[in-house]
C-alpha cells in the first residue's frame, strides 16, 4: 500500500516526464484535492498509507493532468485574491496578474476621497467571466454596488455559483455584448477582456486552449474589442470615475491612444510583477 509521499514522488516523475511545469506542486495540490485537506497537511502524513478507493480517483487526475488538463479544471477551484473561487471550462482560468489588476483598483480608489466618500461605489466588471474581479472588489467593499457581465451564458452560469459561494447575493449578474444591455452608469469600469491576436492561436499552448476562445481571441492585433468598447466605455462612467484594463504584452501604446481617442485623461499603464506594462488606467474628469 503506497504513502501519501510514495504517490507524491510517483506522480511527480509522472508530470515531468510529460513537460507539466512545477509537476511536484501540481501532484500536491492535486492529492491535497482529494483528500480534502490542506498542502501543510500532507507534509505531516506523508506516512499515511493510502486505500484504493482514494488512490484510484488520483490516478484518474493524474493521467488527465499528463494530457494537459489545466489543474484547476481538475481540482475544480483556484485561489484569486485571497478567496476561493470555482473554476472550470466554462470560463477563463483566472491569472495571477488579473489578481495584480484587483490590487491596483484598491489602490487607485483610496487615492480619490471623493470615491470613497460616496454613499455607494458603482462598479462595472466587464467580461466578467467567472467573476473573479467584480466578486473581489464586491467582497473588498462593503459600499460597493457590482454589476458583473459577459457574453457568454456558461460564463455566467459559473459567475452565479461564486456568487453563491461567497454570499454576495447583492451583486448583479446580467448577459451582455460589450455595453448593449448594460443600462446604468458606473464610477469604475474593470476589464480583462480578450486580447489575443488570432494569428497566435496556431501557437497556443496546450493548456490555453482548454480556455474559452470567446475570452482569449480579439482580431488581427488583439485589440478589435477594445476598440468596440473603448468609446462606449467612456459614455458609461461617471464624472471623477476611472477604467481599469488588462492587455497584452505589446499593446500599451496602442491602448493608450484608444483610451485618449476615447477621452479619456491621466492615462497610464502600470506594469506587472515580471515587468511587462500590463494595466492601463484611465480617468473621465
Amino acid at each position: 500500500m503506497s504513502t501519501v509521499l510514495e504517490i507524491i514522488d510517483k506522480g511527480t516523475r509522472y508530470l515531468e516526464k510529460r513537460g507539466i511545469e512545477n509537476a511536484r506542486l501540481n501532484m500536491q495540490l492535486m492529492v491535497a484535492q482529494r483528500l480534502a485537506c490542506s498542502r501543510m497537511q500532507l507534509y505531516l502524513d506523508f506516512d499515511r498509507p493510502l486505500k484504493e478507493d482514494e488512490l484510484s480517483p488520483l490516478r484518474e487526475d493524474l493521467k488527465r493532468r499528463g494530457e494537459g488538463i489545466p489543474l484547476q479544471h481538475i481540482t475544480g477551484n483556484v485561489e484569486f485574491h485571497n478567496r476561493n473561487f470555482l473554476c472550470d471550462s466554462r470560463a477563463l482560468i483566472p491569472r495571477p496578474e488579473t489578481e495584480e489588476l484587483v490590487s491596483l483598483i484598491l489602490q487607485e480608489i483610496k487615492k480619490h476621497p471623493a470615491l470613497l466618500q460616496k454613499e455607494s461605489i458603482h462598479i462595472l466588471d466587464l467580461c466578467t467571466g467567472s467573476g473573479v474581479i467584480g466578486l473581489s472588489l464586491a467582497a473588498e467593499l462593503p459600499n460597493a454596488q457590482v454589476t458583473c457581465s459577459d457574453l457568454s451564458e456558461d460564463a455566467l452560469a459559473l459567475a452565479k455559483e461564486n456568487r453563491a459561494e461567497l454570499n454576495l447575493p447583492h451583486v448583479s449578474i446580467i448577459h451582455s455584448d460589450g455595453f448593449q444591455s448594460v443600462e446604468d452608469h458606473f464610477d469604475i469600469i474593470a476589464c480583462n477582456p480578450p486580447y489575443i491576436a488570432n494569428a497566435e492561436k496556431a501557437n497556443a499552448s496546450q493548456e490555453v486552449n482548454h480556455d474559452p476562445e470567446l475570452a482569449l481571441y480579439s482580431g488581427e492585433d488583439g485589440l478589435d474589442f477594445m476598440r468596440q468598447i473603448l468609446p462606449e466605455s467612456y459614455n458609461k462612467l461617471n464624472s471623477g470615475g476611472f477604467i481599469a484594463l488588462e492587455i497584452g504584452y505589446d499593446q500599451a501604446s496602442a491602448t493608450e491612444n484608444l483610451l485618449s481617442n476615447a477621452g479619456y485623461s491621466e492615462i497610464s499603464t502600470h506594469k506587472d510583477l515580471n515587468g511587462i506594462p500590463r494595466f492601463p488606467i484611465a480617468h473621465k474628469l
